[in-house]
């Protein structure tokens, strides 16, 4: 490329500069620049823009003196730009074209290009064009076998005749599999030579199933991968949904929840809908004016094109958000999507890291990682190197919280270079906070492997933080390790998930293998909470890469009683087979227990795909406790704060330990507290030691099943309303015992 030009970029920036340091808001300034990033970077050598792609290609085609070899190579390849774009029924006519003289080769690649294209127009027709709540949901089934029947029988006689080359083709035999049962033909159609056992899936450990109802209530929307928060942005206690798109041309979605069953699109009139890209977002209230903030995440994954600029929108509490990146000091231009808010040096104000990502093979890609302390004004200064964080690695998740109980907040990096690694914060150093590389010494080095979202969290309620992460390394298709794990081969990824627990004196010990957390999965997108209000929590991992033929599905796994967990994806309904992005854990319909919003779509515009709403539909009696913090000398919104809530269940004392956070590194939950206490029927104590401030309040004899809100220094509790909402869907949704009806 001609790089972002830099005279371009650099005029652009000095525009804003010097514009916002006369106005009190930089939005046009920051959506001109989006609009001429996205210009400059839809150019052939851009692995994401297809559009680009194909204009050269079309280029190439149109050179005279060609020979026929590369014309039919330039053919195949403007096939697969096709199917990047969604135009499968032309890249199947370009395939076929060009297979009669084809060496047998290359016979075998456009094969299986040619196949998996099949598949997608068989998706096209029936899952998305006639999209239903069970569709793509594994094992496909009801209202998800395919009526149009004819992609996905094509691609079966395709696989059969690359099985038949290759018997020992595992990423055929996957695919050959899940057409069979988007046919509604698995198992019994299967050839037996190439059956893949158990795709029906695990029910050692059930729980009630989730429905799809994001259609019903307009949430479905179809775009590539981005992020999710589900936080309550216009104070009245009922929890919204804002949604992104990697893609600089989609625009972001506000949805704001009106507490009478439906939701209403505000995403032009809050402004939100004229910003466009970021492939995740995090939210905080970074000014402490008592409104949530929306961050947004740019350029990840893009390489040399990534160097976008990242939002910080404003909530000016009136249902409208503006950019403020620049007269805050956050614009940058590094390729990202991870970023945690903390109050890292106890001020009461909140700063953030920002996890960038350096390039893997290339040593002069570098883009450190940031961290912004807040001036306590509503402005950030950059201080990483001087704080010893400035680590340059492909980071794409981080993650803060206190894991050795020392008062200050500490951070845990995710990355694609085989590292992980964990920074101790050693508190004030002169002018700074500063950071010690403590990986080695805590046992976290371990195996060499890349790995993607991460979360520091309680999962045994011991009171000492634990690090999840999921590994990310693979050289073959996700389908490939999903086949040999059904068929117990020993070709797969080395640690699939790690379960790093603390040790309680600055070690960890990772136990993935020894809990249930062996299986396959590659997640991107992910999060946790707790479905059935035991006061374990449970996670969502949605998984997938940009390559097509990484059909497997989005994962759920449950806690059970902090000593293991079970993979109840199949029970649950929740297996989608689309790529997961953004999951945001929250009660939306306030009837106490919590549902899940995910992020769905690919990278390429024709991987887009509707999101999904899963409906809890309330897994037992259990009980449960939600809290909304408010902090006066701690930060507004109380990130970071720690609440112990004690009870008795079966006459047995226990406690539950919460963090306040947005959950994992892709995809943000409210940061309201909703808490499970089981069949506990009152609260012996709930216990708040408020992060900064470090000022300890205990609150007894507390009645569970209510929304309170604690505000910092404050003694007494405030009930805050808290009716059930009874959504209102459409007739198909709510058939006689389907779940939409039972809400």
């Amino acid at each position: 490329m001609k790089k972002l030009t830099s005279l371009v970029l650099f005029g652009l920036i000095t525009c804003l500069l010097i514009t916002c340091s006369r106005t009190p808001s930089c939005h046009e300034e920051m959506l001109a620049l989006l609009q001429q990033v996205r210009k400059e970077t839809r150019v052939a050598d851009n692995t994401f823009s297809p559009e680009g792609k194909i204009t050269y290609m079309d280029s190439l085609l149109n050179l005279p003196h060609s020979t026929p070899g590369q014309i039919a190579y330039c053919k195949y390849l403007k096939a697969n730009i096709l199917l990047e774009m969604g135009e499968e029924k032309k890249a199947i006519a370009l395939f076929q074209s060009i297979q009669e003289d084809a060496t047998p080769a290359q016979l075998s690649r456009i094969i299986r290009d040619l196949g998996i294209a099949q598949l997608r127009e068989g998706e096209r027709s029936n899952c998305i064009s006639n999209h239903a709540a069970e569709s793509c949901l594994m094992p496909v089934r009801g209202l998800g076998v395919h009526q149009d029947a004819s992609g996905s029988s094509k691609a079966i006689d395709l696989y059969l005749s690359l099985l038949k080359e290759n018997p020992k083709d595992l990423e055929s035999m996957w695919l050959l599999n899940l057409a069979y049962m988007t046919l509604g033909e698995y198992p019994s159609k299967v050839p037996a030579q190439y059956l893949l056992p158990g795709m029906n899936g695990d029910t050692t450990v059930t729980v009630k199933p989730f429905q799809d109802i994001a259609a019903g209530l307009k949430l479905d929307i179809k775009n590539i991968a981005g992020g999710s928060i589900i936080e309550d942005f216009d104070n009245d206690g009922y929890l919204d949904l804002v949604t992104s798109s990697m893609d600089l041309s989609e625009s972001m979605h506000y949805f704001k929840n009106t507490g009478t069953g439906s939701f209403t699109d505000l995403s032009f009139q809050s402004g939100l809908s004229q910003f466009t890209g970021g492939l995740n977002m995090v939210q905080a209230d970074y000014n402490n004016d008592g409104y949530t903030d929306i961050l947004v995440l740019r350029g990840a994954w893009k390489g040399k094109y990534g160097h976008e600029p990242n939002s910080l929108l404003k909530n000016n509490g009136d249902g409208t958000f503006t950019d403020v990146t620049t007269i805050s000091g956050l614009l940058s231009f590094h390729p990202t999507q991870t970023a945690t808010w903390n109050d890292f040096n106890n001020d009461g104000w909140l700063d953030v890291f920002i996890g960038n990502e350096s390039g893997v093979m290339m040593e002069d890609t570098r883009h450190p990682c940031e961290l912004y302390m807040s001036n306590q004004d509503g402005t950030f200064r950059e201080v990483a190197n001087r704080a010893g964080c400035d680590v340059k690695l492909y980071v794409k998740g981080v993650t803060s919280g206190d894991y050795d109980n020392d008062g200050y907040k500490d951070l845990f990096l995710s990355t694609m270079n085989g590292k992980r690694v964990l920074l101790k914060n050693k508190g004030q150093n002169k002018e700074e906070i500063l950071f010690e590389d403590v990986t080695l010494q805590a046992g976290i080095a371990g195996t060499y492997g890349n790995s993607f979202p991460t979360w520091f969290w309680d999962y045994d309620n011991d009171g000492w933080l634990d690090i999840f992460t999921c590994d990310y390394t693979f050289k073959k298709s996700l389908a490939f390790y999903a086949a040999a794990e059904k068929l117990h081969l020993p070709e797969g990824n080395p640690e699939k998930m790690l379960l790093y627990r603390n040790n309680h004196d600055g070690t960890f010990t990772n136990v993935a293998g020894h809990i249930g957390l062996d299986k396959v999965v590659f997640a991107m997108g992910a999060n946790f909470g707790d479905i059935d209000n035991d006061g374990y929590l449970d996670m969502y991992l949605g998984t997938g890469n940009p390559q097509y033929q990484s059909l497997v599905p989005n994962k759920m796994f449950k806690n059970m009683g902090g000593k293991k967990f079970a993979d109840v994806t199949t029970s649950a309904r929740v297996g989608h087979l689309q790529k997961g992005h953004g999951v945001s854990f929250a009660d939306l319909d306030h009837d106490g227990d919590q549902d899940i919003y995910i992020e769905l779509g690919g990278a390429y515009k024709g991987d887009a795909y509707q999101n999904a709403l899963f409906l809890n539909p309330g897994q037992n009696t259990n009980n449960w406790i939600k809290l909304q913090l408010q902090g006066t000398t701690a930060n507004r919104g109380a990130i970071g704060t720690k609440i112990k809530v004690t009870f008795r269940e079966n006459g047995v004392q226990r406690s539950v330990y919460r963090d306040v956070n947005s959950g994992g590194s892709f995809g943000a939950s409210p940061l309201r507290r909703e808490i499970g206490i089981g069949q506990a029927t009152v609260i012996d104590e709930i216990e708040i030691q408020w992060h900064g401030s470090k000022t300890v309040q205990k609150f007894t004899n507390i009645h569970p099943n209510q929304f309170i809100c604690i505000t910092e220094g404050d003694r007494a509790l405030k009930q805050l309303p808290h009716q059930p909402i009874n959504w209102i869907l459409p007739d198909a949704l709510c058939l006689p015992g389907t779940l939409a009806s039972l809400n």
